[in-house]
């Protein structure tokens, strides 16, 4: 079982940009667990909600019943997309995170070659695995994060367009 050595000991083989893909992955991560929460527990909620104030108009003909339509269906929208676009942010960020700590860390290694003109292959190490841990990490934070936003990119489609046939035009 890893226990806090361990998780101690790859954030500093990983060197300082680890820890900066650490946050950015817990901070997607959350983003990503509230709306998926958010889908479960509250969308529900705000369509019916927009759903019964069209339904309780008499006039859905008009061109202003057309516009509230709109307005309410947009209102939704906007609550189903909350803080999908930040979280979009993020992913892109991890990946360019773990290259920053590529590069670091090879500015690690070329700075032990210069010192120990290449003759301490242990101090070389730590640079290559700051070099190939954040890579990795940035990766791997990314590709999960992609698997979600691009599903909840269709899942707000769906519940969307849901609505609007749910509301229809008299």
């Amino acid at each position: 079982m890893l226990g806090l050595e361990d998780l101690q000991e790859f954030l500093s083989r990983g060197g300082p940009v680890l820890l900066a893909i650490m946050a950015t992955t817990f901070l997607m991560w959350s983003l990503i667990l509230e709306r998926l929460f958010y889908f479960r527990l509250a969308h529900q909620t705000y369509a019916k909600r927009a759903l019964a104030q069209w339904q309780a108009r008499s006039d859905h003909r008009s061109t202003f019943a057309h516009w509230i339509k709109d307005k309410l269906v947009s209102e939704v929208r906007q609550k189903a997309q909350a803080n999908v676009g930040f979280t979009k942010a993020l992913v892109a960020l991890a990946p360019l995170l773990g290259l920053l700590g590529t590069v670091t860390g090879m500015v690690t290694v070329f700075d032990y070659m210069a010192i120990t003109d290449g003759a301490d292959a242990k101090a070389m190490s730590r640079g290559v695995s700051q070099a190939t841990i954040p890579t990795m990490a940035g990766m791997v934070a990314s590709i999960s994060g992609i698997l979600f936003t691009s599903g909840m990119d269709q899942k707000v489609e769906r519940l969307i367009q849901k609505l609007n046939d749910e509301m229809g035009v008299e």
